[in-house]
């Protein structure tokens, strides 16, 4: 079965870049993001796992913890972040799971249940659908699951918006609005009533419809 927003996200043990881990242990009460690449050595995600590299900073100023999974073995993982170094400017700096009995990629929905034998013999074109991201929250639930095509690099600036919208409204009974960016106006959810948006928000609100109420972000 597919994984939902919302669903516990599977715990699993697993050997990376940084060493064995057991996965709900490792998330700890940090956020998480887990992104995911068919294989080694392809070009596309080898911009990503630089790009996530540079971006590390900043994940790490939001408490979100960075792994990445590939089906290969870490291995191969060690040598790809050769490449990646020489030709993105940064090499992983978080950890790298590697999925070589495919389990990980099965538990989260990647590939079928049923898909025959490991990671030796597949292909980037076999393994097209391990391509996704999702953001896990302390509670580890799924909070985001993204998937991509193979063509497209994934936008990592997305995912910190994103993450910064889900951290503000797990904190203040609030929605962000389309396109929304850190610092921009906020919406006050519909389960809060008037009198009770008062007492957060004596300043009042604009709402040009009642059920459109828009106060600053709060700090």
């Amino acid at each position: 079965m597919a994984l939902a927003l919302g669903d516990t996200a599977p715990d699993f043990e697993a050997e990376t870049t940084q060493g064995k881990i057991k996965f709900h242990d490792w998330l700890g009460d940090s956020w998480a993001v887990l992104f995911s690449h068919p294989k080694d050595f392809t070009p596309i995600c080898t911009t990503e796992l630089g790009a996530m590299a540079r971006m590390k900073p900043e994940f790490d100023k939001r408490g979100v913890k960075i792994i990445g999974l590939s089906v290969d073995p870490v291995e191969n993982h060690a040598k790809w972040a050769e490449d990646i170094k020489d030709t993105q400017g940064f090499a992983p700096n978080y950890p790298m799971i590697g999925d070589t009995d495919l389990k990980v990629a099965k538990a989260y929905g990647m590939l079928p249940a049923d898909t025959p034998g490991g990671s030796e013999g597949r292909t980037a074109a076999t393994n097209a659908t391990v391509r996704t991201v999702f953001i896990i929250g302390p509670d580890k639930k799924i909070k985001l699951h993204l998937a991509y095509p193979m063509t497209t690099g994934r936008n990592f600036d997305e995912i910190l918006r994103v993450i910064d919208s889900m951290q503000l409204t797990a904190k203040h009974k609030v929605a962000t609005p389309v396109n929304w960016k850190n610092g921009d106006d906020v919406v006050i959810i519909s389960s809060v009533s008037d009198e009770d948006a008062k007492k957060t928000y004596p300043q009042g609100w604009k709402a040009p419809r009642p059920y459109l109420r828009i106060v600053p972000q709060p700090r």
